[in-house]
């Protein structure tokens, strides 16, 4: 097994009462491809900013 060169686990993250992440695990190998789908509001660009 290798080690993933991107690892998040259980990651939350609030603006005020509102919950935008809740629980993320993510893990990323080298040499994979990935991508980030969802709605508007879903959560993607506030993942990639963390």
């Amino acid at each position: 097994m290798t080690i993933p060169a991107v690892e998040i686990k259980g990651l939350y993250k609030y603006f005020g009462a509102l919950r935008a992440l809740d629980g993320i695990d993510l893990s990323i190998h080298q040499g994979e491809f990935f991508a980030l789908l969802g709605p508007n509001g879903a959560g993607k660009s506030t993942l990639v900013n963390i």
